[in-house]
């Protein structure tokens, strides 16, 4: 990989994982729409975002080869579902005031995929992954033998979206056409639950004012760019180089709720984020030895 496509890979990282850090603000700023409700936008607007991106880059022949293996399609409709339970958890935690534990729960993803890996991938650990892991369930015990709470809201957000990309793995198929079908899935029921179930006050779009409606179809922008910047970083980047720009999503919404949107973290959260932070650490310093190791083996 030459030295431009690797600094652009390092650029399109770095635009992936600062939108996804930042996209509890747009979310903040249509507040008082249901989460529900916004996750309709989020489903329908993706979708028509996908088929114009997959129509401009001329993916046609990618979505026609999937349609061939009804199996894949099928594990799609299960991936939409556990996508789609992130995003609406992810949603009602940033608009009722629980930022903190959701960047908390992507600080824990990481860990939960090793543990996925040694499970249902047959990945072995190195030692000092498991210590890393045990950390932070040490970190979580903590909080709910000490203070009698559990993170609820980090664990559901952690284990979907890690079985999410344990079958996106397994199914192994390209993001944008991944994407396309898993919205189509969902497609049905979030125009249904929309047009024809929910009566809010922003519910029925021709009353909406026009800023709230550009806003609502922001929804789609705010889940197709990022991700195609992710996908163009990740064709660029080595995966263990890739995996250090994880952090900056859930630091910038760790900073967020902090400092813009009054959060405090008590007692029982600033325990089991200081098993986490130390358990990445490691995990990080792991990561960077284990690397160095390998480059130091000859061809």
């Amino acid at each position: 990989m030459d030295a431009k496509q690797t600094r652009l890979g390092v650029l399109l990282a770095l635009a992936a994982y600062f939108i996804w850090g930042i996209a509890p603000a747009y979310f903040k700023t249509i507040w008082f729409v249901p989460a529900d409700e916004i996750l309709t936008h989020r489903v329908i607007w993706s979708f028509f975002f996908m088929l114009a991106l997959i129509s401009v880059s001329r993916q046609w022949s990618s979505v026609k080869a999937l349609l061939q293996t009804p199996k894949k399609i099928l594990l799609l409709a299960l991936s939409a579902v556990l996508v789609g339970g992130n995003w609406l958890l992810f949603i009602w935690a940033v608009n009722h005031n629980h930022m903190l534990e959701a960047s908390l729960g992507y600080f824990i993803n990481p860990l939960v995929n090793i543990l996925l890996g040694m499970l249902f991938l047959g990945e072995r650990f190195r030692r000092m992954q498991w210590l890393a892991v045990l950390l932070a369930a040490i970190g979580v015990l903590v909080q709910l033998w000490t203070f009698g709470s559990l993170p609820i809201i980090a664990l559901g957000l952690a284990f979907s979206f890690a079985f999410y990309g344990l079958l996106r793995k397994k199914i192994a198929v390209e993001a944008q056409t991944g994407m396309l079908i898993e919205t189509l899935w969902l497609l049905p029921v979030a125009a249904v639950w929309l047009f024809g179930i929910t009566d809010s006050p922003t519910s029925h779009m021709g009353q909406n004012s026009l800023s709230l409606n550009l806003l609502l179809m922001a929804a789609g922008v705010v889940t197709t760019v990022p991700l195609l910047c992710f996908t163009g970083a990740a064709t660029r980047l080595r995966l263990s180089t890739l995996g250090f720009f994880q952090y900056i999503g859930p630091t910038l919404m760790f900073v967020l709720a902090v400092l813009f949107y009054g959060e405090h973290p008590g007692a029982d959260k600033m325990v089991t984020f200081g098993f986490i932070w130390v358990a990445l650490a490691i995990f990080v310093l792991d990561a960077v030895y284990t690397q160095r190791g390998l480059r130091k083996i000859p061809d």
